[in-house]
């Protein structure tokens, strides 16, 4: 029988769709949530959102559905200043903090979220955000991490893939057989047809492939082989403007679009670990259809792992001293990254606030954490890295147009 002081009190901090989901997308935190703790151990305390209808169509599918109990004394408020009274008189075990990224990694009035909530709060709570975790330069999420210290808040980011059984099992092989990594190299080529809004092409809206999409990747090549050495990416890129960077169809109209402002459509990236490890990222805009296609390779003595397909039905594929012509096969059927994520943010909660363990999921116990695999502080370094593949992606499209610009002045003499 579940004990009421075992109860886990949340927040939700935004009713979008990360957190609520919809019909045409696969992320839905809260339904993991309720799936994970039951009607007996989950209290939602408030959401906080300004769309008064969106909020009001949440809690009446809330109040329809078999979790409705949990939901019955949900406050609503339109901001964390409206909310901040409430919050201050209660015992808040977990936020989850799913307004859009401008409002939050930063130490800037308006843009503040998580120094709202730990003020709200204190630092009872875990708090959970999503990536990307600003929509600045770096150096103001890193500006809120050592704030974030200073006040004892515990806070992870959703890099979803580190959850994922088959990133486990290969992180468990280095561990177990330790290996050293010697090369690590990604490759994500997109499929664009559910691409339909205009602002995803321009890096001035959502910062461009490296820093809103290939940062998942950056930040396992991260989370396998250690800290970037920064200084040693190298960059090129497929641009609009040359005869390798059409596509075709194109889902909006990219007439107004400014040269400079429009994201590359492929990115070829080359950077060393401090470990020594080298590492290649490639990402294409390019692919028809719906389905991503995707791998990540890792490279060790004696080993090469590959793990094919993380979005869906993942794979790691082993080749080890045992043989050079046969591969060991690892797959999970039904594995969900995002419901990993969600029982490691809880179980994290639990341990914090001194509330009883959340039960294991499955059988494969030992693949997962019940702790959190990317924190503030590592977060602010997979986004440091991916701004520096930005810039450096960015010199080297205006260096290619000057040198073709040249070329072309002279064969005109």
């Amino acid at each position: 029988m579940t004990q009421d002081r075992d109860v886990l009190s949340l927040v939700f901090v935004g009713a979008g769709d990360i957190t609520f989901g919809n019909t045409q997308v696969t992320w839905n935190h809260s339904a993991r949530i309720e799936s994970i703790l039951g009607r007996a151990r989950l209290r939602v305390l408030a959401l906080i959102d300004p769309s008064v209808q969106r909020v009001e169509h949440v809690l009446e599918q809330k109040a329809n559905s078999e979790y409705a109990e949990c939901y019955a004394d949900t406050r609503r408020f339109a901001d964390l200043h409206e909310a901040e009274p409430f919050l201050q008189g209660q015992q808040v075990d977990l936020v989850l903090c799913a307004a859009p990224p401008y409002f939050r990694g930063t130490t800037l009035e308006g843009r503040n979220l998580e120094q709202h909530v730990t003020r709200a709060c204190g630092g009872r709570p875990v708090m959970f955000t999503e990536k990307p975790i600003a929509m600045t330069r770096p150096d103001e999420p890193q500006r809120l991490c050592g704030w974030l210290r200073e006040h004892g808040a515990v806070i992870g980011v959703g890099y979803m893939m580190r959850y994922l059984k088959v990133v486990q099992k290969a992180m468990a092989i280095i561990r177990e057989k330790q290996l050293q990594v010697m090369m690590v190299t990604a490759r994500y080529n997109n499929a664009y047809k559910l691409t339909t809004h205009g602002s995803w092409f321009r890096k001035s809206d959502q910062g461009g492939p490296m820093i809103e999409q290939a940062t998942h990747f950056c930040d396992l090549l991260r989370y396998i082989a250690g800290d970037v050495d920064l200084d040693t990416v190298q960059v090129n890129t497929v641009e609009h403007d040359e005869p390798a960077g059409k596509i075709v169809p194109l889902y909006f109209d990219d007439s107004g679009f400014e040269t400079e402002d429009r994201i590359p459509l492929c990115t070829a990236a080359t950077w060393k670990h401090e470990s020594g490890t080298v590492a290649s990222l490639t990402h294409a805009i390019a692919l028809h259809g719906v389905h991503y296609s995707d791998e990540i390779c890792i490279i060790a003595d004696g080993y090469q792992m590959r793990i094919h397909n993380v979005y869906k039905d993942p794979v790691l594929y082993v080749r080890s001293p045992a043989s050079d012509t046969v591969e060991q096969i690892f797959n999970y059927p039904g594995d969900d990254m995002f419901r990993n994520e969600m029982w490691a943010v809880l179980s994290a909660a639990a341990k914090k606030t001194g509330k009883a363990p959340i039960p294991v999921l499955d059988e494969d116990q030992g693949l997962y954490s019940d702790e959190f695999l990317t924190s503030y502080e590592d977060a602010c370094k997979t986004f440091e890295l991916t701004w520096r593949l930005r810039d450096a992606s960015d010199e080297s499209a205006i260096q290619n147009r000057a040198r073709r610009l040249s070329k072309k002045t002279q064969s005109a003499q």
